[in-house]
């Protein structure tokens, strides 16, 4: 009888769900006798994940949110480590999510797991001593940035580069045309993109500055969208909406690439959905909005003067980078304005991100992760 393979997941953020889903997807097809325990979402659920904790209890952000939160992961650590010993996993797989998932690292090797981390923690642009925990307690580390790997060789960290997974999760359902017609949009007109992120707290903090300056640029002819994330209970995000809302505005639940692709211009959260935008070659303005407090902690560890991907991967200061108090209406607008009016700005910006695209393709990084995977498990590559 052939032998019945456990893997343990854990994926914190609906980027990690939507990354290890589609890890996962390629391992089903690979391996027959594999049985996936763990926490993550839907994506990672409708793909035999049997979950432990609602997903939604995890898209915490920032030092304070996760400190009203603790005796919620006290006891998720704990479920953890019962579920790791009973179940002994020929496999733990961490997906990003370092403020947890090293802590279960370090619980998985001590219970004789090995551990493979996806996406390697940010160590080289905050909390640098995370390096020595990947060192001491996995197995090894899947790398999506180019650059990676080169800094772990350094610390004697067995890694491999997979190559970033939005080479081969980008793809659109709907043309130019089709997707003005499905959102009720002008397609004679030029349409800006706001995407305020799939945290509620997130949402919460830049949602109304987006707005404001929302309704600035709907004055200056272009049409509105607003992204909504799934994770965003639609209760919330309505109420939101309608309380600062100034302007027609056209909200856009799923098709987010055919979004980012089609707008003239996007206004994003930092994070993996302007690493997205800036492959799809489409210029957007970062922003980053904290809780106080959080923001004055992370000021303390941030090594790296840039917060935006495509910024620090391309090391340059490509992109317009807004913190804080700079999220704002009027310092949007301007953003918005200096790249929009410039027309061979514009076309400039567009083919600098090209550069971008180029470093992320060349590998599928489900069918690399796949390879990873059957040699720690011991099956013939």
């Amino acid at each position: 009888m052939d032998k019945t393979y456990k893997v343990f997941w854990l994926a914190g953020e609906s980027s990690g769900d939507l990354h290890a889903s589609l890890v996962m997807r390629e391992l089903n097809r690979s391996v027959q006798n594999i049985r996936h325990i763990g926490i993550g979402g839907t994506l990672m659920q409708r793909e035999g994940l049997k979950a432990l904790f609602p997903f939604d209890r995890f898209a915490i952000m920032g030092f304070v949110e996760v400190v009203k939160h603790l005796f919620f992961f006290i006891g998720v650590e704990r479920t953890i480590k019962r579920t790791l010993a009973k179940e002994r996993p020929d496999l733990a797989i961490l997906v990003d999510y370092p403020g947890l998932n090293l802590r279960i690292a370090r619980i998985a090797d001590d219970l004789r797991v090995p551990v493979l981390y996806f996406i390697s923690p940010q160590f080289w642009a905050w909390k640098r001593k995370r390096v020595y925990k990947l060192k001491e307690n996995v197995r090894h580390v899947a790398c999506i940035l180019p650059f990676e790997k080169e800094l772990l060789d350094i610390y004697n960290v067995t890694s491999t580069y997979v190559g970033h997974p939005i080479a081969e999760e980008i793809e659109y359902e709907l043309d130019r045309l089709s997707f003005a017609k499905f959102f009720g949009l002008d397609p004679d007109k030029e349409w800006i993109g706001f995407m305020p992120g799939s945290r509620e707290a997130e949402v919460e903090r830049l949602l109304p500055g987006f707005l404001e300056t929302a309704a600035e640029l709907h004055q200056q002819g272009y049409q509105i969208m607003l992204s909504k994330a799934r994770s965003i209970s639609p209760h919330v995000f309505s109420d939101l909406v309608d309380r600062y809302k100034k302007c027609e505005i056209k909200i856009v639940d799923g098709y987010r690439y055919e979004m980012m692709k089609y707008a003239k211009l996007l206004v994003a959260c930092s994070g993996t959905v302007t690493l997205e935008a800036a492959f799809i070659g489409t210029p957007v303005i970062i922003c980053y909005k904290a809780s106080p407090l959080s923001y004055l902690i992370a000021r303390h560890f941030v090594r790296i003067k840039r917060i935006g991907l495509p910024n620090i991967i391309l090391e340059e200061d490509l992109l317009p980078e807004l913190v804080q108090d700079d999220v704002n209406s009027s310092r949007i607008v301007s953003a918005a304005r200096r790249i929009l009016d410039d027309h061979a700005y514009y076309t400039e910006l567009r083919a600098r991100l090209l550069k971008l695209r180029g470093m992320l393709e060349g590998k599928r990084c489900s069918v690399e992760m796949v390879k990873l995977i059957r040699r720690m498990l011991s099956i013939d590559v």
